[in-house]
């Protein structure tokens, strides 16, 4: 009885997307030119690392890359969460094999979800070069009327 019992939480627990897929993912970051600062926030605590890199992050945070590198424009890239076939699969094996619960988990984590784009890649544009001020000419004096000559 028991040996049965066990088997049937294994078959209820095998469409849990958390424990098919994980609650974390690997987010690679990358961008053109290379060597710019990414920040991430989002996270438990928001890191920085150098392109390219990668993090890890859990599937239900909403992040956002930061992307600087000096000489050229920041670009902030938000993730999107998606439900991808495999997400999709995972929930949906809870419901097939009457794990109410394994859909809460789901839910509460994230499992069944990814985050769009991964990998983010990024073309830094440069930054364009403030307009030089150019010098005002002082106004041009005109030459004084002719003067009526004396004794005329």
């Amino acid at each position: 009885m028991r040996v049965v019992g066990i088997m049937a939480l294994c078959v209820m627990l095998g469409g849990c997307a958390s424990v098919t897929r994980g609650t974390t993912e690997t987010i690679s970051v990358a961008s053109t030119p290379s060597g710019a600062e990414a920040t991430i926030s989002g996270l438990e605590a928001p890191m920085t690392c150098t392109t390219p890199c990668s993090f890890v992050a859990k599937r239900n945070a909403d992040i956002s890359v930061t992307i600087e590198k000096p000489g050229y424009e920041t670009q902030i890239i938000p993730l999107q969460k998606d439900i991808p076939a495999t997400g999709a699969a995972g929930f949906a094996g809870n419901v097939l094999l009457g794990g109410v619960i394994g859909m809460g988990v789901d839910a509460a984590t994230g499992a069944a979800t990814d985050h769009k784009p991964n990998p983010v890649i990024v073309t830094l544009q440069p930054r364009m070069a403030a307009p030089v001020a150019r010098q005002q000419r002082p106004p041009r004096r005109s030459a004084p009327p002719p003067q009526p000559e004396a004794g005329t």
